[in-house]
């Protein structure tokens, strides 16, 4: 079990306890559910392509769908989870931390800002489109292409995740699951960051950052989710005993 201070998080309260133990049971679940779907998912276009590939303008697409879009529906749902999980999380920093906090929970609403606008416009107006035979103009805006405006919008979603996860390490002081998560949200920021050079250094089409990226956000989401769900147990118990 966490070793909690009482006096440090007791005023994280019992509503905002279960509700951030029921956002990190869910964060686990969707973003297992999301990785599940999306790695299986054939790559299309770009360097990750080996057979079959779609050639520029990358609109010969519509027999994909609805398929290759499946796995977006995760990715939005995870979004919004992300946030009220980011939001208990400054609930239960110490006073001290919460500036610290407060800024994870800001960077939180601009992924998920910048996924839910990505993610929503490839279901509502892309896959129509698509459908449609309305493709003049598109092939910047579909997910196929490995130089459009979808991955790029992508790899910077995830990437400002890590950043909130950094600005939230603080808030984890106590005993070894808070230092587990701490670790995990730390190393999030530093092996995005890692990524993001080494592959510019290399000079990898950003198709590798992106997916680079995401591995490290499932992987991160799914291990420190687990840990938080026994953190935010343990408060809610606490706060339910006799000072």
């Amino acid at each position: 079990m966490p070793t909690l201070d009482r006096t440090t998080h007791s005023a994280t309260g019992g509503d905002a306890a279960r509700l951030g133990f029921a956002a990190a049971v869910l964060t686990v679940v969707v973003a297992a559910v999301f990785a599940v779907i999306a790695i299986p998912t054939p790559p299309r276009a770009g360097p990750f392509c080996m057979t079959g590939c779609v050639a520029y303008p990358y609109v010969d697409v519509a027999q994909f769908i609805p398929g290759d879009y499946v796995w977006l529906v995760p990715g939005i749902l995870l979004a919004p989870i992300f946030v009220v999980l980011m939001a208990c999380i400054h609930a239960y920093a110490a006073e001290a931390r919460k500036t610290s906090s407060r800024i994870g929970l800001s960077f939180a609403v601009v992924y998920a800002v910048v996924i839910l606008v990505d993610y929503f416009l490839q279901l509502t107006v892309v896959v129509p489109s698509l459908q449609a035979g309305e493709t003049d103009g598109l092939s910047l805006f579909t997910q196929y292409n490995p130089h459009g405006l979808f991955i790029a919008l992508e790899a910077l979603g995830y990437a400002i995740l890590t950043v909130a996860l950094l600005f939230a390490a603080p808030a984890f002081e106590g005993g070894p699951a808070e230092r587990a998560i701490r670790w995990l949200f730390v190393s999030s920021f530093v092996l995005m960051v890692a990524a993001f050079v080494g592959l510019g250094v290399v000079q990898r089409d950003l198709v590798a950052f992106e997916v680079a990226v995401l591995t490290i956000t499932w992987a991160v989401l799914i291990a420190s989710g687990a840990i938080l769900t026994l953190v935010f147990r343990s408060v809610g118990k606490s706060v339910r005993l006799p000072s």
